[in-house]
């Protein structure tokens, strides 16, 4: 399955119920798995992002679908990353 990294930030909303955040990341867990895809890790940052989010998606769609409804439950603003193997990239290259 294709392995993306999702660099989120809280919004204004999501910082005004930061003390809420541990249970959110519980539900975003099982939503994961309920949607198909895996949590593969997860981390509170301090810097630029507030969470980063390593997960697997059986595609795009899949990882878009789950990725627009919880930005539309308004705790969370996302920019996410398709993130290549090394095999992955050695495939590609070998293309050139």
């Amino acid at each position: 399955m294709p392995t993306y990294i999702t660099l989120y930030r809280w919004t204004s909303q999501g910082i005004q119920n930061v003390k809420k955040s541990p249970s959110r990341i519980t539900q975003a867990k099982k939503a994961i798995t309920k949607a198909g895809g895996k949590l593969k890790g997860i981390y509170v940052t301090m810097g630029q992002y507030d969470v980063v989010a390593i997960s697997e998606w059986a595609d795009d769609e899949a990882a878009s679908a789950f990725l627009l409804a919880q930005g539309a439950q308004g705790n969370v603003s996302s920019e996410t990353l398709r993130a290549l193997t090394e095999a992955e990239f050695k495939r590609i290259v070998s293309k050139i």
